[in-house]
């Protein structure tokens, strides 16, 4: 009789144990539930948001467009990275604010905004355009140097076959050559006439070659 009585304690403890764990199972599943549909509820409100965005940023980049139109565009757009910071598409968001900001000349807050899109993941061509657009605020603000740093660090990891590869070196020898590293922009031509033997502005890449080979040594 008691070991009867033992046996059907550890039966019902054992019973107890196995509802607690589906009962856990159960609440750790509903949580992830609705976490996924949280993140996508947030990705899809993310992606309205840059949409519309997108649509003014365009529209106050045609020509003639009113500093209304662009200001209207470059709030939409600090709007989608400071409310939905979990989206996707905030290194995207960051890169076309930073465009209109530079075409606005507010070239410190361009930067910034490149800047945001790098760290925030930005990936393949947005990642190499606001690295890029990184070095065009730096050149337009005469700081020759950090340009060509910013130049140098978008070619990271690109070669001949990337599409962007060829304009960026010519970027990077135009500010090695006006910022008087005149061997280290003719290097910077021969390897592109190297690594794109044919280029559609080889010619023009000789001439300037030439012109900086016979031209005199500045003291």
């Amino acid at each position: 009789m008691l070991d009867t009585l033992r046996a059907f304690l550890s039966d019902a403890r054992l019973i107890r144990l196995g509802l607690i764990a589906v009962a856990v199972l159960v609440a750790v599943g509903a949580l992830a539930l609705g976490g996924w549909a949280w993140w996508q509820s947030q990705q899809a409100q993310g992606a309205m948001a840059l949409a519309a965005a997108t649509d003014l940023a365009q529209a106050a980049q045609a020509p003639g467009a009113s500093p209304a139109a662009r200001a209207a565009a470059t709030q939409a757009l600090e709007a989608v990275i400071a409310q939905h910071p979990r989206y996707a598409g905030i290194p995207q968001a960051a890169y076309r604010l930073g465009n209109l900001r530079y075409a606005a000349g507010e070239y410190a807050a361009a930067r910034g905004a490149y800047q945001v899109a790098l760290a925030q993941g930005a990936t393949g061509t947005v990642r190499t355009l606001a690295a890029v657009g990184i070095g065009y605020t730096w050149e337009a603000e005469k700081d020759l140097a950090k340009a060509q740093t910013a130049y140098e660090a978008a070619l990271a990891g690109l070669g001949p076959t990337d599409f962007l590869y060829e304009g960026i070196l010519l970027d990077l020898a135009r500010v090695q050559e006006f910022g008087g590293r005149r061997e280290a922009a003719i290097e910077t031509y021969q390897r592109l006439l190297k690594d794109v033997p044919d280029s559609r502005r080889g010619d023009d890449v000789r001439t300037r070659i030439a012109s900086l080979q016979s031209s005199p040594v500045k003291p």
